[in-house]
């Protein structure tokens, strides 16, 4: 299995392949691209892609 960022796939692969084959739409991935979200996208063995973003727990900050 190979971890690849998410902005590092879409300049190789191609925007159109990388959100077909998450099964998301390009707007999807330009928009987590654009507000720099931390995901990264495995490659498995078997040629499937899975995405998982990394995030601060919590995530959301608290207000007094």
């Amino acid at each position: 299995m190979q971890k690849i960022q998410l902005s590092e796939l879409v300049s190789t692969k191609g925007l159109a392949a990388v959100s077909r084959a998450l099964g998301v739409s390009p707007p999807a991935i330009h928009k987590a691209i654009s507000v720099n979200r931390n995901i990264f996208v495995t490659v498995r063995d078997d040629g499937t892609w899975v995405a998982e973003e990394v995030r601060p727990f919590p995530s959301q900050k608290k207000t007094a």
